[in-house]
């Protein structure tokens, strides 16, 4: 005679159809002071530092010039394409005309620019995966700030996973955006190093 336990085959079929809602929710509350995201259906929660949040606080204010408040967003949850893909990323710049999906949650494919600053658990994301993504879904400007190596790396030209043209320089070099969509130039010589 075969037992089957039914309930555990039940569960072990439907374990991969979960929502990105449902792995927020999972995680609320988040802990004061941690930054959470999704990244392949991957949980990463990583503390948030001083010297983050000044360069995060400096890119930012640049951004102010061009875009209006409303605009600019920072470790807010936006879905791209993918795997379960939920990003909160440092900085979001979003066209003049976006709207929020159906969703209630800003689209991706109003993103004109963002700006991640690495975090030393979370840097393979930001330099490989989200990259990736991030070029997958359009994104026409992604720039990696790097206050280990006090780089930075602008990556421009999305097609398909990959962006055609990455430019990287040291903190003190201004990041040259003027022929972007995002129409400035961004001073780097303030930012701090970790």
């Amino acid at each position: 005679m075969t037992v089957v336990d039914t309930d555990r085959i039940d569960m072990a079929d439907t374990s991969d159809e979960r929502t990105l809602d449902e792995m927020f929710e999972w995680l609320e509350p988040t802990p004061e002071g941690y930054k959470v995201e999704i990244v392949e259906g991957a949980v990463y929660m990583s503390p948030q530092r001083d010297t983050h949040w000044e360069i995060t606080f400096d890119i930012l204010e640049q951004l102010r010039t061009t875009y209006e408040r409303r605009q600019l967003k920072t470790d807010v949850r936006i879905d791209l394409p993918g795997h379960l893909n939920g990003f909160a990323s440092d900085v979001v710049a979003l066209s003049p005309d976006a709207v929020k999906g159906e969703d209630g949650r800003w689209r991706y494919q109003d993103i004109e620019f963002v700006a991640e600053v690495i975090s030393k658990a979370t840097a393979a994301n930001d330099y490989g995966i989200k990259k990736a993504v991030y070029a997958t879904a359009g994104v026409p400007v992604y720039l990696i700030v790097d206050p280990y190596t006090g780089t930075w790396h602008l990556h421009t030209l999305p097609k398909e996973d990959e962006y055609r043209s990455v430019l990287s320089l040291d903190f003190g070099t201004p990041v040259d955006l003027t022929s972007t969509v995002v129409g400035l130039t961004l001073a780097t010589d303030a930012f701090p190093r970790d």
